[in-house]
């Protein structure tokens, strides 16, 4: 580091030193107006809700450009286990809060619907519920069992701690535990693409989430749709939560109360979510 010294004190005259603190101050202002953010959101959590809070959060920026908001994944778990720590400004969660958690405050963002699928090559189209929960206890193992081919139905899950996991469990699986051959992925995207891979594989995920690379089999007759979903026709749909350690205000109020409006909402209907209006 290079050092500077003087070969003699340096002397401000007065109305010089008041005229460097005007500059100084006038400096400061127009750093603020042109270029700092407003303020910095950090949300995390649900790998359900993060796509849809990163198209909200695109939306508000445009109109609200002094902000700035940052995402990242993890599952639901780490969006309640952070926004509790303060490690997050909105913990993201695609599942009922228990017992269990943290008390938190709840924003519902929107609903969701779950999703079991499997590969297209699949000739199955209907399953019941007993016969999902089955499955995925490892009690029917074999294709043969449910009018397919005589061989072994390979199951994907999601991770512990994800919320899509959790409310399956909760909503579909009720006192039986997952199979341990079961193959666990960390996000809705893996287990399609592990089921799109793989024509014996039986996996599930968010509706929002579900295209035409897998196939959606009907539960109970029930095809799973928003339609169907929003009537209460189709069993398994759960929340979709933003969540703060405290009643929030500032940019965090105002981001998550755009969130819930008129335009967001317009655009979670889109993205194949259920409105919360």
């Amino acid at each position: 580091m290079k050092t500077i010294r003087l070969s003699q004190p340096a002397i401000i005259k007065p109305g010089y030193f008041s005229l460097l603190i005007i500059m100084l101050i006038s400096l400061a202002l127009i750093t603020a107006s042109c270029g700092e953010p407003a303020g910095i959101i950090k949300v995390g959590g649900s790998t359900t809700v993060k796509p849809l809070a990163e198209k909200l959060a695109e939306m508000y920026i445009r109109e609200n450009p002094k902000i700035s908001i940052v995402i990242q994944g993890g599952g639901s778990g780490a969006g309640i286990s952070g926004a509790s720590k303060g490690e997050f400004d909105i913990g993201m969660a695609s599942r009922e809060l228990t017992a269990e958690d943290p008390v938190l405050v709840k924003h519902i963002l929107g609903k969701d619907a779950i999703a079991v699928i499997v590969n297209k090559s699949n000739t199955i189209t209907s399953l019941s519920k007993e016969q999902v929960i089955k499955i995925f206890a490892g009690k029917i193992s074999n294709w043969n069992e449910l009018g397919g081919p005589a061989k072994s139905i390979h199951v994907i899950s999601r991770e512990a701690g994800s919320g899509t996991r959790a409310s399956f469990e909760e909503m579909v699986m009720g006192k039986e535990h997952l199979t341990p051959n079961a193959v666990s992925q960390n996000s809705n995207a893996s287990v399609k693409d592990s089921v799109s891979a793989d024509d014996l594989a039986i996996g599930y995920l968010s509706l929002g989430q579900l295209d035409q690379s897998v196939k959606a089999v009907d539960i109970n007759g029930i095809s799973c749709n928003t339609a169907n979903a929003i009537s209460g026709q189709y069993p398994i749909v759960r929340p979709l939560y933003f969540l703060t350690k405290a009643e929030p205000g500032g940019p965090v109020k105002k981001f998550i109360e755009y969130c819930q409006g008129p335009a967001s909402q317009a655009t979670i209907i889109e993205a194949g979510y259920i409105s919360v209006k």
